[in-house]
């Protein structure tokens, strides 16, 4: 059984001020749920302050982005070495933004996952589905693609570390969720690609999880699908109280699967 799992990526947005009240406003009621994973995402200036927040709780600290080497002359990056020093335990890797605005490619994510997983960070692997393609019968192959480029040179050991993330581009920050049946569809292609890669076994511990636009009122239909996992939450988790929201619904969606 895989353990559902709520990440909020804040973006940017939030100031080093506001990061304490929001962890202390959730922490105490995420222990209602102790079933369901949590993870805080966060820009580089909020770590510091999000690591030393969520201490002595159950929330998890992610960064939003990484580079892929340890040390060097990259100025304005973020060494991967630094944040598992500093106690971050998750990155995001190729977020739909990040290809798009800061022109990201395959090989770039691939490099950044082999730098998490080489300084023991887990990473999020967000896999886009390009707009133009939805329309078309070859989307899919645009998605399984982008998989195996992503995780070129991780073997079987390693793959059961990673977390992927379906991010289809046109439900990002648009208000209207992919319909639950058809992400359902998708993640189980996404999961017979990783059977195909790994085995049977492998790809059964790997947990996917469903990004865009996820709010209270469709998180639990997107939940109770079986091949997913979990939910990368945007703007719908810059609130604490929603947040919370969305990890009950998590506890509740998946204890259909018991």
């Amino acid at each position: 059984m895989r353990r559902p799992i709520v990440i909020a990526n804040w973006k940017m947005n939030k100031l080093p001020g506001e990061v304490t009240s929001y962890i202390k406003d959730v922490a105490g009621q995420l222990d209602k749920f102790p079933n369901v994973d949590t993870v805080l995402a966060g820009q580089d200036v909020l770590l510091t302050s999000m690591v030393t927040a969520a201490e002595g709780t159950s929330i998890k600290i992610g960064a939003e982005n990484v580079y892929w080497e340890d040390r060097g002359a990259y100025t304005g990056e973020t060494s991967p070495a630094a944040l598992a020093n500093l106690g971050v335990s998750y990155v995001i890797i190729g977020h739909s933004e990040r290809r798009n605005y800061f022109r990201e490619t395959d090989e770039m994510v691939n490099l950044k996952v082999l730098a998490t997983l080489r300084n023991g960070l887990a990473p999020i692997i967000a896999i886009d589905e390009n707009i133009q393609l939805v329309s078309s019968d070859d989307h899919m192959h645009w998605v399984v693609n982008q998989l195996i480029e992503s995780l070129k040179g991780i073997d079987e050991t390693t793959a059961a570390q990673l977390m992927l993330a379906y991010e289809p581009t046109q439900a990002i920050g648009s208000g209207q969720a992919m319909n639950a049946e058809n992400v359902q569809k998708s993640l189980h292609i996404m999961r017979a690609t990783l059977a195909d890669m790994y085995g049977a076994e492998v790809a059964a511990q790997i947990r996917i999880l469903y990004g865009g636009s996820v709010r209270p009122n469709n998180a639990f239909a997107l939940l109770s699908q079986p091949d997913v996992d979990g939910v990368l939450v945007g703007d719908a988790a810059l609130d604490a109280a929603t947040f919370v929201e969305l990890v009950q619904l998590a506890e509740q969606a998946k204890r259909i699967d018991e």
